[in-house]
């Protein structure tokens, strides 16, 4: 059994030592492993997939792919961006296994007719409405808006040009935006921003209250990469 203090020493390894010590099959440099990027990963894919058990097991998944494939990992560049590729390549291969869900349906069934009255209902309606959204746009909103990661770290994940992610962006605020309005929680016109949205360099925190109508560029469907990560 792993002493206390060897597990708190551990946690303060550099990514590069993380690795070298996978690598070389200490079993505590797995766990170490697992334990820095498990809660992120699970809340990533659970909020792609709406789904816990598919979350959590898309999570392991991952990690487990992650771990097996540490040697051919370019260790001048970060794990995170990495790590949440795959993780998104194993969601959208659990989103097809489940592809004749009606998911606007369920959304339907679930959202009461009156709105909501609080900001946690609101916020609620939002996790909810994640759900109508295509599997780009979900993606895509999930990594800025809660994740905060930057557009050209989501361009990597997705293995898509930067404007595509502008794209994606901008219509799943616009189709949020739409529902939170039919649910009386916003104006059902949005005037266009006096700058455009988002920033490549500034990833916003999201509120429903407070979504844009802006104008974005046409839009480009990403391809699945030739290389890299495992699906």
């Amino acid at each position: 059994m792993d002493s206390p203090l060897a597990v708190s020493a551990c946690s303060e390894w550099s990514e590069a030592l993380l690795i070298e010590r996978c690598l070389a099959g200490d079993n505590l440099a797995v766990r170490e492993f697992v334990g820095r990027f498990q809660g992120l990963v699970l809340g990533v894919s659970l909020r792609i997939l709406a789904h816990r058990q598919d979350a959590e097991d898309v999570s392991q998944e991952t990690l487990v792919r992650a771990l097996r494939s540490l040697s051919r990992f370019d260790q001048q560049r970060p794990l995170q961006p990495w790590i949440l590729r795959i993780a998104v390549n194993r969601c959208r291969t659990a989103l097809s296994l489940r592809r004749n869900r009606d998911l606007a349906a369920e959304l339907a069934h679930q959202v009461a007719d009156r709105p909501p009255a609080s900001d946690h209902e609101l916020a609620e309606e939002l996790e909810l409405a994640l759900g109508i959204l295509r599997e780009q746009y979900r993606i895509s909103f999930v990594l800025y808006h809660h994740q905060q990661l930057s557009l050209p770290e989501i361009a990597e994940i997705c293995n898509c040009p930067v404007g595509t992610v502008k794209t994606w962006l901008h219509r799943a605020r616009r189709q949020l935006a739409v529902h939170l309005a039919e649910r009386g929680l916003g104006p059902r016109e949005y005037p266009s921003p006096q700058t455009d949205l988002p920033r490549e360099s500034s990833p916003k925190s999201f509120s429903g209250s407070a979504m844009d109508h802006d104008q974005a560029p046409a839009e480009q469907d990403a391809t699945e990469p030739s290389s890299g990560p495992p699906r």
